[in-house]
């Protein structure tokens, strides 16, 4: 069965490079059942986020009615990216199944690693700036937050 959604990934992955699209394709898959696919759409939608994880992410938790992934499989034709990955664990699926490595996306001109290694580099040093600017409300809302009873925790 993993073959077969991985092998599902990967088509859609081709599939999306015909079109013009990137090299990337994602399935979510629950119960045995393909509840969301997604491919790559960066440059058809200038949405720098919208990768085949993300795509297939947000189309399973519209399906689902839910921002979790609870009882979800991934299958992806490649290792997920950083941001993937973060979104991924936010999501909460069981198991993410990847065909391709970064190593083997590196080669073909998709090299992640620059961003792996901006996230271990202290703010002053991004090659972003990124600057922390105190302000005396920051936490006004964590305050509120943590105030409200009726909240969706997650």
């Amino acid at each position: 069965m993993v073959h077969s959604f991985l092998q599902q990934a990967i088509d859609m992955a081709v599939e999306n490079v015909r079109r013009g699209g990137g090299p990337f394709g994602a399935l979510v898959v629950k119960d045995g059942v393909v509840i969301a696919m997604g491919a790559n759409q960066v440059t058809r939608t200038n949405d720098p986020t919208a990768h085949a994880e993300m795509v297939a992410i947000r189309e399973a938790c519209r399906v689902l009615g839910n921002f979790q992934l609870s009882g979800c499989d991934v299958y992806s034709s490649c290792e997920p990216c950083p941001m993937c990955l973060g979104a991924l664990y936010w999501a909460r699926p069981v198991r993410i199944f990847f065909a391709a490595t970064h190593d083997q996306a590196t080669a073909a001109g998709f090299d992640d690693s620059f961003i792996y290694h901006e996230i271990q580099v202290p703010l002053t040093g991004r090659s972003i700036p990124t600057i922390h600017v105190t302000d005396a409300h920051a936490t006004r809302p964590f305050e509120e937050w943590a105030r409200r009873s009726d909240k969706t925790t997650y």
